[in-house]
């Protein structure tokens, strides 16, 4: 089945770069619209009008600048700031009686987009930064600063070492979650890797060393040899980490959270009913009976063939810890919500505590090729054995999810 990559972003700063882009135009607006409402009380109203048009323009002209954190450059954001410190320090030229009313300054709110640009880029130390450069201009353009101005500056400051901080934290949340999502699935191709190399590679190497060491001689030896190959090769399955991925942390793209492969073309074809007895056919014998409903097991084709293959893996076992010759007995029950698919065999039962340590030796065929399986179609296996009564396997499929994922 083809498949193609894709790559999944996700970024919880971008909306409030959005949201940043729709600030600063509305705040533009605002000044000037609250400058053309009171413009008799400008002494020099050009000097106010030159400052306005040219912070209109800036704010349109500089849009894609803060449409995210890799066009907003350390450059821009000083000029940004200046435009603003500008627009207050001009106030008191054009309306010389602001100082004395403790009216609003030209950029009014406007100024707070400067200061916040600086939050949602460099977190709060560099929002402390800039709204301390603010808070000086205004108590400056004041001369003598009433209440109501450090109320004003404090709120600045405090917003933005707010904001500032929160997006640190989103930032780190967002590289755990990326290294935490990039291991899981990394860690679910190795299990499905494993559990191929588990149905061939080491069933051949295990069957070489059991045939070699009854034949002896020369093929003593060679069995020898495919038994130390199959610990090795166990134990490289069984082991390894998942190195970091550089891509993830690139914090102006937004955290990689995932490489998902998904069907090419083919998808419709590939998902496709088949018929589970259909598959499950070849395994009935003299030695293995096949007990079914009567009527044909409809699952997506990949689901039927990961169902069919933990049943051989089941079979695998019985084979291999009961006997070549051991009875084993595989039910199917076709249930309106779920697929369920049972194993049993007629051997002395499975030792407490035997499957953990196993699985501790490098030996994946229960952890792997059953239970992941049957995990990664979202259902389940659970192993019931009693000392002396055999062993029991259940593989269970829910039907809505089952080859979906």
């Amino acid at each position: 089945m083809a498949k193609r990559e894709r790559v999944v972003r996700m970024s919880v700063e971008q909306p409030l770069w959005r949201a940043l882009t729709a600030y600063r135009v509305l705040t533009m607006v605002y000044a000037v619209l609250l400058a053309f409402f009171t413009r008799e009380k400008f002494e020099r109203p050009l000097a106010a009008a030159v400052f306005l048009a040219f912070m209109a323009v800036w704010t349109l002209v500089t849009l894609p600048k803060v449409a995210g954190a890799a066009h907003c450059t350390k450059r821009f954001l000083a000029a940004d700031l200046t435009v603003a410190v500008a627009g207050i320090l001009l106030t008191p030229l054009a309306d010389e009686q602001a100082q004395q009313i403790d009216g609003p300054t030209l950029p009014t709110i406007w100024t707070a987009g400067s200061v916040l640009a600086y939050a949602i880029k460099g977190g709060w130390r560099w929002a402390v930064g800039a709204s301390s450069v603010v808070a000086v201009a205004n108590i400056v353009e004041r001369g003598e600063p009433s209440r109501d101005t450090y109320h004003n500056v404090l709120l600045v400051w405090v917003a933005s070492i707010a904001i500032g901080y929160v997006v640190e934290v989103a930032r780190a949340s967002e590289r755990t979650l990326a290294r935490a999502l990039e291991i899981e699935a990394a860690t679910r191709e190795r299990e499905r890797l494993a559990r191929d190399i588990h149905d061939s590679v080491l069933q051949v190497l295990a069957m070489v060393q059991r045939r070699g060491t009854a034949l002896g001689g020369e093929a003593a030896e060679l069995g020898r040899l495919a038994g130390e190959q199959e610990v090795a090769l166990r134990t490289l399955v069984a082991g390894g980490m998942v190195p970091a991925s550089r891509v993830s942390e690139d914090a102006s793209q937004g955290a990689v959270v995932r490489v998902v492969e998904e069907p090419g073309p083919e998808l419709p074809e590939a998902l496709a009913p088949c018929d589970l007895l259909t598959l499950l056919g070849p395994y009935a014998n003299s030695r293995v009976t096949l007990s079914e409903p009567g009527a044909p097991v409809l699952l997506p084709a990949p689901a039927a063939r990961e169902l069919t293959a933990a049943v051989g893996a089941a079979l695998d076992n019985v084979r291999r810890h009961v006997g070549e010759r051991a009875r084993a007995w595989i039910l199917v029950e076709d249930w309106p919500d779920e697929v369920v698919v049972t194993v049993r065999d007629e051997g002395p039962g499975i030792p407490e505590g035997r499957l953990e340590q196993a699985e501790g030796e490098g030996r994946m065929g229960v952890a792997l090729s059953i239970r992941g399986r049957l995990r990664d179609l979202g259902g389940g296996a659970e192993v019931i054995s009693v000392p002396g009564q055999g062993t029991e396997v259940e593989l269970k499929v829910p039907r809505g999810k089952a080859g979906q994922d």
